[in-house]
């Protein structure tokens, strides 16, 4: 068998785990750390590999590619969810999916979504900035405390729910709103229910923490965006497109609200992308699940997919009826 590690970015995937179970069986492993473009250079890149570890949604796998890979039988998903795969190409072509556990990424995630509010209120990235060049304090604005501010979050899931928590340990007023939010389980996260237009227009933050869907795509707008108080800060560290790219850019360009973004468009970002050129922003390259025992995990559960797999017992199915179809006579399959 030969394995793809896809999307290995910071390249740690090798240190991040254990991989000499594989190579006792004979699976040859790349890796490989940079994004492989679209679907032709990907399908030229992946043609002769069995077996693909796909980080959640960096690399796309749409159905187009799959169909160019004539070898492969399985992909092992860091995480339960992507929306980039294809899984019903997948099944299509008879390879079994497989995911991982991913139950650390929210705690990392929710920390993040602090650090960039922070970041982004006490004016950390100028800061760092004017103390390397000499300058110490002469460049950097006065912070904004958070205590007795008011946290405004849109999704109070496994992460909201968390940032949540810090809020309101750091002294912060929190408000909640998502489609679906009850005040009893707003409550529970120590949040207060609010509908959207009043969260937007009395936070002096603003953090995202929804799945991204065709209901939830877009669900801040230019009117929303123009209901934040000036000044306010937005954090996204769930997914970019939550938030509508044009009016997003025009509010920073006139100054009204600052950005903490960890989510983008298009990632890698393209150098010549305008949000690079707005100033009051404070931006990180999708950090949110990147830490070490996040990547543990992720690597540890995908080379036992793989085991799994050789040993004709897989793990963590996403569509077991492809196994279902293999035991009915489908060649490829253990």
């Amino acid at each position: 068998m030969r394995l793809a590690v896809l999307d290995d970015w910071q390249g740690v995937a090798e240190q991040s785990a254990d991989w000499s179970a594989l190579a006792a069986r004979g699976v040859a492993v790349s890796f490989f750390t940079a994004p492989l473009g679209g679907v032709e250079a990907a399908a030229a890149a992946l043609a002769d590999f069995d077996a693909l570890i796909v980080m959640r949604e960096r690399m796309a796998v749409p159905a187009a590619l799959v169909a160019r890979l004539p070898k492969l039988r399985l992909i092992s998903l860091t995480g339960r969810r992507s929306p980039v795969l294809d899984v019903q190409a997948c099944t299509h072509h008879g390879v079994l999916v497989c995911h991982t556990g991913g139950e650390l990424s929210s705690a990392a995630t929710a920390e993040l979504a602090v650090g960039l509010l922070i970041g982004a209120m006490r004016h950390l990235p100028g800061a760092d900035a004017a103390t390397r060049g000499g300058r110490f304090q002469g460049t950097v604005p006065a912070g904004t405390a958070l205590h007795g501010r008011t946290l405004g979050l849109i999704g109070l899931g496994r992460i909201g729910a968390r940032v949540a928590r810090v809020g309101a340990a750091l002294g912060m007023r929190v408000l909640g709103w998502s489609p679906n939010l009850t005040a009893e389980r707003a409550a529970g996260a120590g949040a207060t229910l609010a509908d959207k237009a009043t969260l937007l227009a009395e936070s002096d933050a603003v953090s995202l923490h929804l799945v991204l869907s065709e209901r939830t795509r877009g669900v801040l707008g230019a009117d929303d965006l123009a209901r934040m108080k000036p000044g306010a800060v937005l954090v996204n560290t769930s997914r970019f497109p939550l938030v509508e790219e044009a009016a997003l850019i025009a509010a920073l360009r006139a100054r009204r609200i600052t950005a903490a973004l960890d989510v983008f468009p298009e990632e890698p970002l393209p150098p010549d992308h305008p949000l690079l050129g707005c100033p009051n922003t404070v931006l990180t390259p999708h950090l949110g699940y990147c830490t070490q025992e996040v990547y543990a995990e992720f690597y540890g559960d995908s080379i036992a997919n793989v085991l799994a797999f050789l040993d004709g017992a897989p793990l963590r199915m996403i569509n077991p009826e492809v196994r279902q179809h293999a035991r009915q006579g489908a060649p490829g399959l253990p």
